[in-house]
């Protein structure tokens, strides 16, 4: 039930969450926060009021709900890694989604996408953005202002007739031929047959392909984190790679990750031989691919070192950003 409360308080509500749903600006995923609850709000399902045992937040400019929650609404199963901090979901279409904490990529059906808003989690619960969830769930939101209503509605499957084809589906719904065979996994010179169920709901994320990057660039990071950082915590780790993904962006340094990582004398182990036998652990490769998929917990430091260690005019110089473990990073 929406709670009472004075008109201003309500307008400065219905403005608030309006802004929220609209806003389309860009996410930092730097020490990020826990959301704040989101007073007041809805949820119903196809017109019926959903209860929600777990309040809908908000964070980043973005409406969050608990990942079970939602999927146990669209009839979704959700399966949780906790040692890569991944929920995984299937679909009742059959579709798989993959949210990690702090990750602005989300993996669907094995390709990745990068999301304007990342998954977060607060008091034990995994909180996904709304609108892309349900939109990878095959469902639409629908905001009422007036009511601080969000309104989930789930969408069926298209079923193609003689005189109901692609061409037909794709005019209704508003899409192209090609955004809907693509949603579908289906080549664009199949021929479908009559009675071929095609999914609707083009998810906006289909359009922001994440930033490919190979096995090869993957395991030369983790091996590299694993070297320099084995010893530290996760968060450490995760640190180390995003050095290195920092200067790849940065035009003082090489913009190839194999570059930045054998030029200069940063990283000694990459020419005293310990690279070559370093032996990533699980931890080092977790840390990799999330900073791969923009994980970021240093902001654009682009350098580390110890503070215990590392002595002299040019590193007391550098502005630190974050100290995690041993390791201090600076710009």
């Amino acid at each position: 039930m929406v709670r009472e409360g004075k008109p201003t308080n309500r307008l400065t509500l219905v403005m608030v969450l309006t802004m929220l749903l609209l806003c389309i600006g860009p996410l930092s995923v730097v020490s990020a926060q826990d959301g704040a609850v989101a007073e007041g709000v809805t949820i119903k399902l196809d017109g019926e009021i959903m209860k929600m045992t777990d309040p809908v937040r908000t964070q980043d400019g973005r409406l969050y709900v608990p990942v079970s929650r939602i999927a146990d609404l669209l009839g979704a199963s959700v399966s949780w890694d906790k040692d890569n901090e991944e929920a995984t979901i299937h679909t009742v279409l059959k579709d798989k989604i993959v949210f990690g904490i702090g990750v602005p990529v989300v993996y669907f059906n094995g390709g990745r996408y990068m999301m304007d808003a990342a998954p977060f989690m607060t008091e034990g619960r995994i909180y996904v953005p709304l609108r892309h969830a349900a939109e990878l769930m095959h469902a639409k939101v629908n905001w009422n202002a007036e009511d601080a209503i969000l309104d989930l509605v789930t969408v069926q499957p298209a079923v193609t007739t003689e005189e109901y084809g692609i061409d037909e589906i794709s005019k209704e719904i508003g899409s192209t031929n090609a955004e809907l065979l693509k949603r579908n996994g289906i080549d664009a010179k199949a021929e479908l047959k009559v009675g071929t169920k095609l999914k609707v709901v083009v998810p906006s994320i289909l359009d922001t392909p994440a930033k490919p990057y190979t096995e090869a660039d993957l395991m030369l990071l983790a091996k590299i984190t694993m070297v320099e950082a084995g010893y530290e915590p996760y968060g450490g780790q995760l640190g180390i790679a995003n050095i290195i993904l920092n200067r790849v962006k940065d035009s003082r340094f090489p913009d190839t990750i194999k570059g930045v990582i054998y030029s200069g004398k940063q990283f000694p182990p990459a020419h005293n031989g310990l690279l070559d036998k370093s032996k990533p652990n699980a931890s080092s490769l977790r840390a990799a691919k999330d900073a791969l998929n923009g994980k970021n917990n240093i902001e654009d430091a682009v350098y580390f070192f110890n503070p215990k260690v590392s002595k002299g005019e040019f590193w007391s110089s550098l502005d630190v950003i974050v100290t995690i473990g041993h390791h201090s990073f600076a710009k």
